[in-house]
Parts: C-alpha cells; structure tokens; sequence
C-alpha cells in the first residue's frame, strides 16, 4: 500500500535529522514510529512494570496499614 501525506516543513525536517542520526531509511524510521504507535497499549490500559510489579520491599519496615490509627482525620469545613 501507498499513502502520500503532506508534512509540514518542521516535522519533515526532523524526521529527516533523526534517521540521518539513527543510519536508516526514512521510510524504515516512518515504519518503525507507525508500528510502535500502533501496537502500544493506551496509557489508560498500560500495565506497571514488571519492576514494579516484581518488588517485594523490605521485611523489617513496618506496612503503611500500621501507621493508620495515627493518623489525623481532615478538618471538615461547615458549608452552611
């Protein structure tokens, strides 16, 4: 398939400079944006990280559910 599409002159020039620094085609550095856009997940569907996801912490720093009675409770502001 063949798409023609008009770049504005700024936009061209990039994508000019950034293939001439990566060493490949423009049309490969096209492709290569083209696919990663359309294969990234949203970032409203994005998983966390699998370093994120693997941590584990450490065991002698007590749980933040243990600080909760300490807590202050908010002020709440009469509206009327």
């Amino acid at each position: 398939m063949q798409i023609t599409i008009d770049l504005p002159p700024d936009l061209e020039k990039d994508l000019i400079r950034q293939a001439a620094q990566s060493n490949v085609p423009l049309q490969t550095l096209i492709l290569q944006t083209l696919r990663q856009m359309t294969q990234t997940p949203p970032a409203s569907t994005a998983q966390w990280s699998e370093v994120i996801l693997s941590y584990v912490g450490n065991p002698d720093f007590p749980t933040f559910e243990s600080y909760r009675d300490e807590l202050v409770a908010p002020c709440e502001v009469e509206l009327f």
